[in-house]
């Protein structure tokens, strides 16, 4: 249990970190293309900055659930804050998605309407961006499957590298050509890797916050392990939902053989449920015997 509790502070502060540093770098980094973007009037920069800008909100939302998780509980919030993790990162996924509007509609004013633009300052502002987005998806490589937040993070950063490449080879192939259509082509391709990255998200988002089953449980699997436990009879009436983005709930009925063994049963019950992502598990029990005798009453 100590050394749990120390691993857990050490992710705290590593990703605090990795949070306010990301942060900060992703700033200036859309500062200084919206700048270059504006002057050379390049759609691939600024749609990129645009969406950098929406990853900066990302990450201080990302940040302000990962903290509301720490808060504690209250009289009137039993669980704390840790519901807000799911809404933030429900809030998350449509921000990108409405960055993607944005976007489209920008690349698609372009391709009717070109204008001249400097492919080497966008290849040497893009070549800035594949680093920074670069380091600031590494940042949160090692915690990403841990909470649904700092998966959404990742996958932000992750994905703009990988457009920043896109866009650092538009302002090459414009300064080889001169075929400035380019431009407007990268932005809807932008958009298009966004979308692809953000979907998965918003999916697991809105199942969450709608109390659904978090997509790495299977409830019948779980049903099955916990009656092939010694002493359970039966299993019915299992519900399980995400109090936060890493802790997952269950409720259900369990039938026993006997009454007498329900201490034993519950601890084996807790200790299945525990190792298969459930830390809040709630067990009503019955026994198997009185059960008949009530259907024959």
């Amino acid at each position: 249990m100590t050394h749990e509790h120390h691993h857990h502070e050490r992710t705290v502060t590593s990703l605090n970190k990795a949070f306010i540093l990301g942060i900060a770098l992703n700033v200036a980094f859309v500062v200084v293309e919206f700048a270059v973007g504006l002057s050379y009037g390049s759609m691939g920069l600024l749609s990129d900055a645009g969406h950098n800008l929406s990853d900066v909100a990302s990450l201080l939302l990302a940040m302000l659930a990962f903290r509301l998780a720490q808060a504690q509980a209250t009289p009137r919030y039993t669980y704390g804050y840790k519901k807000s993790t799911v809404l933030i990162s429900l809030l998350n996924s449509v921000i990108l998605l409405i960055a993607v509007g944005v976007i489209v509609a920008e690349s698609i004013g372009r391709m009717l309407h070109p204008a001249p633009v400097e492919g080497g300052a966008i290849a040497w502002t893009a070549g800035v961006g594949v680093a920074i987005n670069g380091f600031t998806a590494w940042l949160f490589l090692k915690d990403k499957d841990r909470d649904l937040n700092v998966k959404g993070a990742y996958l932000h950063m992750a994905a703009d590298a990988l457009v920043s490449v896109g866009v650092l080879v538009s302002g090459l192939v414009i300064s080889w050509t001169g075929w400035t259509i380019v431009d407007p082509v990268v932005g809807l391709v932008v958009a298009a890797v966004i979308v692809a990255s953000v979907w998965s998200l918003t999916r697991d988002s809105l199942r969450l916050s709608l109390d659904g089953v978090p997509g790495e449980i299977d409830v019948a699997a779980i049903g099955r392990k916990m009656t092939d436990v010694p002493g359970v009879k039966a299993v019915h009436h299992i519900h399980v939902w995400a109090i936060s983005t890493t802790e997952n709930a269950l409720t259900a009925h369990v039938m026993l053989e006997s009454l007498s063994r329900m201490e034993e049963v519950k601890h084996d019950l807790k200790d299945l449920l525990n190792h298969a992502g459930i830390s809040h598990a709630t067990l009503e029990f019955e026994s198997a015997a009185e059960r008949c005798d009530d259907l024959h009453d």
